[in-house]
This record gives C-alpha cells, sequence and structure tokens, in this order.
C-alpha cells in the first residue's frame, strides 16, 4: 500500500476541489441567472385603425391578389382571319397572346369551334366574341385540291423486285420496318402471299393494315429452288424446310430419279398438305 505525506494529501484534496469549482460553477452560474422576460405587445385599437387606413389608401390587400384582367367586347361584327395585332390587343390580349392568335388565324379558321382551340384565347373573351364573329366558307375546290395532292402521293410498290428506298418512299413504312421486310423476302426468296407478312419481325395487325395499302405482290419475282438439283444443305436454308425434310426429299430422288412434278414431294412422311401449300411456290422440277 502506498503512504503519502501531509503535504503531499493536502495538494491531492486541493487540486480535487478545484477541478469541481471549474466543472461546476458555470452550471451554477446559468441556474441562478433570470431568465429574459419575453413580451408581446398588442396593438392598440387606435394603432390597427390607423394602419388598415393606410393599406386602404394604399391599395394594399393581401386577399386581393393581382388585379382582374379586363376583356372587351368588339365593336361590331369581324372575321377573326382579318384582324391584327392591334386590334386583338384591343380586346384584352397581350402582345405575346396576340401573336400566337395570329399564328393560328394566318392559316385560316372557318368556326367558332376553331376559335375557341387557340389556347391563348381565355374562356371570357371567348363568350365575348363568339356571337360576332364571322368565317369565310370552305370552298370545295381546296378540299378537292388537297385529296388530289393526297392520291398523287400514293406510292404502291411490288414487294418481291422492292429495294430498300423503294420500300421507303411509301407513306407510313418505317425504316425499321422496311429492313425487316427485305431480310425476310430475302429469306423465303419471295412473297407469294400478304398473309406471310406476319412472318416479319414485329409485325402487327395494325402494321400490316398498313402495309396492304402501299404494297402488291406479284408471285413471278419469287427465287425458285429446282428440287432435281439442290443438295440437301441447300434445299434447308428455306425456312420452310427443315434439314430432315430436306435430307428425306433428296433420299426420294436418289432413289426414284428426277421429281416430274413438284407434287411428288408429297411422298416424303414429313411433308404435310399444309406445308406444301406453301412450298409449292418455291420449288421448281427444271
Amino acid at each position: 500500500m502506498t503512504h503519502y505525506s501531509k503535504s503531499t494529501k493536502r495538494g491531492i484534496f486541493l487540486f480535487t476541489g478545484l477541478l469541481l469549482v471549474i466543472f461546476i460553477t458555470p452550471d451554477l452560474i446559468q441556474y441562478f441567472r433570470p431568465e429574459p422576460e419575453i413580451r408581446i405587445e398588442q396593438w392598440s385599437n387606435e394603432e390597427k385603425q390607423v394602419t388598415q387606413k393606410l393599406n386602404l389608401e394604399s391599395g394594399f390587400n393581401y386577399s386581393k391578389g393581382r388585379k382582374k384582367k379586363h376583356y372587351s367586347r368588339p365593336l361590331s361584327r369581324f372575321n377573326p382571319n382579318d384582324y391584327t395585332l392591334e386590334e386583338w390587343m384591343s380586346l384584352g390580349l397581350s402582345e405575346k397572346q396576340s401573336a400566337i392568335v395570329l399564328k393560328f388565324t394566318s392559316k385560316k379558321i372557318y368556326s367558332n369551334e376553331e376559335l375557341k382551340r387557340i389556347f391563348v384565347i381565355p374562356e371570357e373573351l371567348y363568350n365575348l366574341i363568339k356571337d360576332s364573329t364571322v368565317y369565310p366558307e370552305r370552298t370545295k375546290n381546296f378540299d378537292n385540291r388537297t385529296e388530289y395532292k393526297l392520291e398523287q402521293k400514293l406510292v404502291v410498290v411490288e414487294i418481291n423486285r422492292a429495294s430498300l428506298d423503294d420500300l421507303l418512299q411509301a407513306q407510313d413504312i418505317s425504316m425499321f420496318d422496311a429492313k425487316q421486310i427485305i431480310k425476310t423476302r430475302d429469306r423465303f426468296g419471295g412473297f407469294y402471299s400478304m398473309s406471310q407478312l406476319s412472318e416479319v419481325w414485329q409485325a402487327t395487325p395494325e402494321k400490316m393494315a398498313v402495309w396492304e395499302k402501299y404494297l402488291r405482290i406479284d408471285p413471278e419475282n419469287i427465287r425458285k429452288i429446282n428440287i432435281n438439283t439442290a443438295s440437301t444443305k441447300e434445299l434447308s436454308f428455306h425456312p420452310y424446310i427443315s434439314w430432315n425434310l430436306a435430307n428425306s426429299l433428296v433420299k426420294i430422288r436418289s432413289q426414284n430419279g428426277f421429281y416430274k412434278e413438284v407434287r411428288e414431294i408429297k411422298k416424303s412422311v414429313l411433308m404435310t398438305d399444309e406445308l406444301f401449300e406453301k412450298l409449292k411456290h418455291y420449288l421448281v422440277t427444271e
């Protein structure tokens, strides 16, 4: 056990006491310090009245916000297509709104329904002017010219001989679809029926309805395969002919001699009536 002298013990006590004073003093000061008085001053009735009066005189009012826009009724009947920027502004539109209206009327509008669809015309202004508007008649000659132009743009393409550029000249056929149509056509050797377009990658009934408007098929342009000279490998390249079927057709030819008619391929046990109806368009015997 360690023994300390009296002077050492006295020093330890004094040091400990000093530390306690240092740590405790701030808390004691905070505890005994009086809290500041918080005063909430109430306005007197007289002060309120003076403030309200000043607000009224200066037009200060939070509840009303911005001043309401004022629109005017036209002085007489008018054709919206003939109105100028200044005249639209005189009805209450801003310069920017009036400029947008002119973009629409420069292409001509023919009814209040079209006028109402101009999004910058507020409903309040529309209700003021709708009974004062007059419009030109839409002439039949204009419509006929438009229809004629549309008919002139209709391009019908023979699909079995068409290039990518040819297909893109037809309306509503995208670059992606045109490439897929040509890719499928080249794999088959051509199309014999419009129904085969359903085998094009990502074809949909909606797309096919569009394609049928702009595409036609000439079966004479189909690339044929001579079943009397083609090898098993060459036959199996066709999407409708599996390797096993190709091998079967070549074996029958080797055993029985050349095919005289395409229908003789039905001798193969792998040939179905449905498959034959597809293949007969692509095969020849000479």
